[in-house]
């Protein structure tokens, strides 16, 4: 079956790079379509460690540019997703003849607060342990600490936004749909895409092609357009682990190792600590990567050098694993590999063009996308202007700072809501979770209850409204609430979803 519209822009890829791109350029006028082989975020972008930051380590690499850009981001982000995007505050401790001399943390954290225009994020200051109550959880050794700022992301909802976006400004969104073959014919790319639930194919034709695909960039080029023997990005594996909840403190830690990597440990989900991330090449298939035993050694036993209270094995209640594509620039290590993104263009001799993305974080996103559309408007025409910078992500159309007050005007407009209940909701959905419960008197009034405080009325708004079409997408993807469901619980979910679509 062949689809007779001409396209301007079709993407590959349904992470965090391809949908901003996607969603950027049909703000500008392009006509765009978008394939993703499986759910968004259902890669790289939902194995992150959730982080908006500018990257404190990287500039031991030496990696200005790529800093000053994420630094100057976080308040832009923060501001356009402000329910699933908010500030936190990190503490670093330090004790005499560790890693790295107090004099070189403290000339990193004032180029952190200096080079990126910090206006709403507080600054770095010190903390003596022995009084502060972040020293609590620690071991004695670390009586001082530096504090500093970043910001917290779910990431995988901040993907299905910009997606959801797009497609709200007139995009062909294709979940679950795969390209199998791309080919240049004259002036166009015919596009073959296969739907992977009823196997049906559809060819696309589209004036330039994008292929952000993430770790499958290599893949695409190889299989899909051709290119054999593709070889741009080095893959590096990231593995994290959740354990119940190690502190009372709404800050992170930030840990230094002996091997001079670091770890994070993070308030998660209210009742829980992410620990992570491990970096280690990987050369298998990025669709089967999963933690291994010598990450959650790793994991457990370098969050015990801190820790007062060891962290064990037996601890962890859900880890995640995922493949971060890097652009191979050669570095001897994982670690020291850049974190920066590289778009290269390939438009010659009249011929449809090809635009590749490879690398890049969740924090530089919207600068990739304003990038990609210059060298889109290079190859095929420019449309628009930049406007990505003072936009809203769907549902964030709050201030910054107004969290709270959004919690507490849901509460107001549905008092049956507990606290929990009213503070996940608008993490979530942020003003549209005032359509999404669509005008409920009382929790009977949201239909099943699947466990935690997951609802039926929830549920159908994700499948309608947000591509999800298994349990998996919901639980782990659309609301994290996989870690307070049974798994009976989750049966009874991927049963109502069965179900619904069998209707």
């Amino acid at each position: 079956m062949s689809d007779n519209s001409v396209f301007d822009i079709f993407v590959i890829g349904g992470g965090i790079n391809g949908c901003g791109i996607a969603r950027d350029a049909v703000g500008r006028g392009y006509k765009v379509a978008l394939a993703e082989m499986n759910d968004f975020a259902s890669g790289t972008s939902s194995g992150a460690t959730k982080l908006i930051h500018g990257g404190l380590r990287y500039l031991e690499h030496y990696e200005f540019r790529l800093v000053r850009e994420a630094l100057m981001e976080r308040e832009t982000l923060w501001a356009m997703s402000p329910h699933i995007i908010w500030p936190m505050r990190f503490v670093l401790p330090f004790h005499k003849g560790g890693i790295r001399p107090a004099w070189m943390i403290r000339l990193g954290l004032f180029l952190y607060d200096h080079l990126g225009g910090r206006k709403l994020l507080p600054a770095t200051k010190t903390l003596d342990m022995r009084k502060d109550k972040a020293g609590k959880p620690l071991k004695p050794l670390f009586t001082r600490a530096f504090e500093y700022s970043d910001g917290w992301v779910d990431d995988a909802r901040f993907v299905v936004l910009n997606a959801r976006d797009a497609a709200d400004r007139g995009a062909k969104i294709l979940s679950r749909t795969r390209v199998i073959g791309a080919r240049r014919d004259g002036g166009l790319w015919n596009i073959e895409v296969e739907d992977r639930a009823t196997r049906s194919r559809t060819t696309y034709q589209a004036r330039m092609l994008v292929n952000a695909a993430g770790p499958w960039v290599d893949n695409v080029l190889s299989n899909a357009v051709g290119k054999n023997n593709a070889h741009n990005v080095r893959l590096v594996q990231g593995s994290h682990i959740i354990v119940k909840k190690k502190f009372d403190d709404p800050r992170a830690y930030f840990f230094q190792n002996p091997d001079n990597r670091i770890i994070f440990a993070i308030p998660y989900e209210t009742d829980f600590t992410l620990i992570g991330t491990t970096d280690q090449d990987y050369k298998g298939d990025p669709k089967d990567v999963k933690i291994s035993e010598g990450e959650i050694s790793y994991l457990c036993n370098a969050a015990s050098e801190y820790f007062a209270e060891p962290v064990k094995p037996e601890d962890i209640v859900w880890s995640y694993s995922a493949v971060r594509p890097l652009f191979d620039d050669g570095a001897s290590k994982a670690q020291e590999a850049t974190r920066d993104y590289v778009l290269k263009l390939e438009a010659q001799d009249g011929s449809a063009p090809l635009l590749n993305v490879f690398g890049g974080k969740l924090t530089t996103y919207r600068r990739l996308g304003e990038h990609a559309l210059e060298k889109i408007g290079e190859a095929i025409g420019v449309k628009g202007k930049p406007w990505t910078a003072t936009s809203r992500l769907p549902g964030g159309d709050f201030p910054a700072t107004g969290y709270d007050a959004e919690v507490a005007k849901l509460k107001t407009a549905f008092p049956f809501l507990d606290d929990r209940c009213a503070k996940r909701l608008i993490r979530c959905y942020g003003t549209l979770a005032h359509t999404l419960l669509n005008g409920a008197k009382s929790f009977d009034g949201l239909g099943r209850h699947f466990g935690g405080t997951l609802y039926q009325t929830e549920v159908d708004w994700l499948i309608a409204r947000e591509w999800a079409t298994t349990a998996e997408d919901i639980l782990w993807r659309r609301t994290k609430q996989g870690l307070f469901l049974s798994r009976e619980e989750a049966k009874g979910l991927e049963d109502y979803i069965e179900g619904a679509r069998a209707a």
